[in-house]
């Protein structure tokens, strides 16, 4: 498979049936999947795989390797079978093991379950706009690392995505995006095999594509995507074009192979049955047998393992002189790709003002910005509103590839995928900013950034009733709760500058999760332990004042933490006050801290401006909002609304 060597057509097209037998193979074993799209896109992918993709099977983690994303996830067999056979750890039984309890092969691809796989993907949409962020990181880093005969960063992102990516709104929010940062290095194959699960595509879509993505800022492209030569030949033309992404138009059949369903929407997702999976190896010239391949066709692909190797082995050779001629950069670099924030932890400061907690994130931002390397963040369209600016960074454009603050108007879903692609290339961190009530557009991204374990940082501001005038429309009331719900996101809702500051040195030492910062509009006053380097905060949830034997407990976080403190020194009862920012990092402490905090026994009383869904695993009686806010002056709204010190006072007399 070394690129020197002449190829061999007809062994090649073996090797395209034989991706296809194992993708019917493991369908119909699961009795689940999409048996269709890895049928039709095999012979595009395998022109990817073979000829342009550079990766070493060995080492999935390579730095300077392409990524590669299918965006289609549904046709997760495509991925597996190249896997295996490429030699990734990922064996033939493996492959058995379809959609199975535990298995390495998930229904859809998953980046925690299954080397070599970059992302999660399956909700449509999700890996083009998750790519656009790969590929900024890559051209952000080649900007800020790169020097002449020394592209130490240079690769491509490459994926494959179907006629539902290109369909959902997110998908066009990136690819609009990517072609106006003119990111070049992106190229998508687009499996335009015109079947949705519904039928044909034209019963929902008739736009002209190639019209659309021109008029985007792409580069497009078009083949019979069945053709490898021809696929070859698009691929060769999308890697010339530097200044466009690409979108190659391949033609494809769904479901090639099957007499009876191929060009169908019964191909798409279901198994084909075990009748016409014996009909369909006679038409591919495969034998009968159950995941079948032979070691022909194993042992050509597995000459991505020689290839690999000798890629990876010349880039760690450049990087040595690179080191001799640059060795400062290159003591950087390696702290980039070892994920290194130390430095940009030590530089957090105190911050003891009456200071919103947005305007605290945004002096942590500039604080650590100069000690982190590949610090990439922006906003969509309300970049100062949020405080996500470096000062000093620079925009990041299409002429200036070095800027670390990314405008990404208006697109608040596809930004937070993109801070994940950033976030999962490696060497960057990518975080994103938009107003709390904007968490609905982009849950999805933030939701899978989950999943993926990836610790992204999204910025959450204008958190309650708090930010006034703008109204019920824009005050969120049920968002926290909904991100609370969300497995392995810690939400983090900080009361005051000294919590801020905790907050974000969580999120930057964070490996596996990611971090949502609920931030307020409104100026809160200092009333927190002082931040030196540690907070208790850190903790999840700590005593801010105690008492000796309290007869009842106040726990809330952010803005309304003040009103716990004032409601304490109103009543008669002796009221331990709770800061509990992180429900996750509570969760995560033993039960003996935690009972230490909210022991069981105590009346408790929670008091937060959002739904109240959630705190009774904590509380008794809650001090909230359980309807839409109203359009007012921030203090008229917690007044009207009843959330002030005397209604948490009326709470915690009713529990007596």
């Amino acid at each position: 498979m070394a690129a020197s060597a002449p190829p061999d057509l007809h062994l090649e097209t073996r090797c395209i049936n034989v991706i296809r037998g194992l993708a019917i193979d493991a369908v119909q074993k699961a009795n689940s999947g999409h048996p269709g799209m890895p049928m039709g896109a095999a012979p595009m992918a395998h022109a990817l795989w073979t000829r342009h993709l550079r990766h070493n099977p060995r080492n999935p983690k390579w730095f300077n390797r392409d990524r590669f994303i299918l965006s289609a996830g549904h046709g997760s067999m495509l991925l597996y079978a190249l896997l295996h056979l490429t030699g990734y750890d990922l064996s033939l039984n493996d492959l058995k093991q379809f959609r199975q309890f535990g298995s390495r092969t998930p229904g859809h691809p998953e980046n925690v379950a299954t080397p070599g796989v970059e992302m999660a993907t399956g909700p449509l949409g999700q890996g083009v706009s998750t790519a656009v962020g790969m590929a900024i990181a890559e051209a952000h880093l080649a900007a800020v690392f790169n020097r002449p005969d020394f592209p130490i960063v240079d690769h491509y992102t490459y994926g494959i995505c179907s006629d539902g990516d290109l369909m959902e709104g997110i998908a066009q929010e990136a690819c609009s995006l990517a072609g106006h940062l003119r990111l070049g290095k992106l190229i998508f194959l687009y499996d335009d095999n015109n079947i949705t699960i519904d039928g044909r595509t034209d019963l929902a879509y008739t736009e002209d594509v190639t019209k659309k993505f021109e008029a985007l800022g792409w580069q497009v492209l078009a083949c019979d995507g069945m053709d490898i030569e021809a696929v070859d030949r698009c691929l060769t033309e999308a890697k010339a074009n530097t200044e466009r992404p690409t979108l190659i138009r391949a033609r494809t059949i769904i479901g090639f192979g099957s007499p009876n369903r191929a060009d169908t929407s019964k191909a798409h997702g279901e198994p084909l049955g075990a009748d016409e999976v014996r009909l369909t190896k006679q038409a591919l010239g495969l034998p009968e047998d159950e995941f079948y391949a032979p070691d022909e066709v194993v042992g050509y692909y597995r000459g991505a393992i020689t290839d690999g190797g000798v890629a990876e082995s010349g880039w760690i050779d450049l990087l040595s002189r690179y080191a001799q001629a640059f060795p400062d950069e290159a003591v950087r670099f390696h702290k980039a790709l070892a994920g290194d924030v130390s430095e940009a932890v030590a530089a957090l400061p105190t911050l003891s003002d009456k200071v919103a907690t947005r305007a605290a994130s945004g002096v942590m931002v500039n604080a650590v910005a100069p000690h982190l390397t590949g610090f990439l963040g922006g906003g969509a369209d309300l970049t100062g509103n949020v405080n996500v600016v470096q000062k000093d960074g620079g925009v990041f454009s299409a002429t200036n590839r070095a800027g670390r603050t990314i405008h990404y108007g208006v697109r608040e879903h596809a930004m937070m995928a993109a801070v994940n692609g950033i976030t999962l290339h490696g060497a960057a961190r990518g975080f994103g900013g938009t107003f709390l009530i904007f968490s609905d557009y982009c849950k999805p991204s933030v939701r899978l950034a989950a999943l993926m374990e990836t610790p992204s940082i999204f910025v959450f501001t204008h958190d309650s009733i708090g930010l006034g005038e703008d109204g019920p429309t824009h005050q969120p009331v049920e968002q926290i709760a909904g991100l609370r719900a969300i497995p392995n996101l810690n939400v983090f809702r900080p009361a005051d500058g000294h919590e801020t500051a905790a907050a974000w040195k969580v999120a930057l030492e964070s490996k596996h999760t990611p971090t949502a910062l609920i931030l307020s509009r409104q100026a809160l006053p200092c009333i927190t332990p002082a931040f030196e380097g540690s907070h208790p905060a850190e903790l999840g949830g700590y005593i801010l004042r105690d008492v000796e034997n309290p007869e009842v407990v106040l726990v809330g976080s952010g803005s309304e933490l003040q009103l716990a403190l004032a409601a304490a020194d109103q009543m008669e009862l002796r009221a331990r006050v709770v800061s509990l920012p992180s429900w996750l990092l509570f969760e995560r402490q033993d039960a003996e801290y935690r009972e230490s905090v909210l022991p069981k026994g105590v009346p408790t009383v929670s008091v937060e401006a959002a739904s109240t869904f959630g705190w009774g695993r904590y509380a008794q009686a809650h001090v909230g909002l359980d309807r839409f806010g109203a359009s007012a002056p921030g203090d008229v709204n917690f007044r009207e609304l009843g959330i002030t010190a005397e209604a948490v006072v009326a709470a915690a007399k009713s529990l007596l």
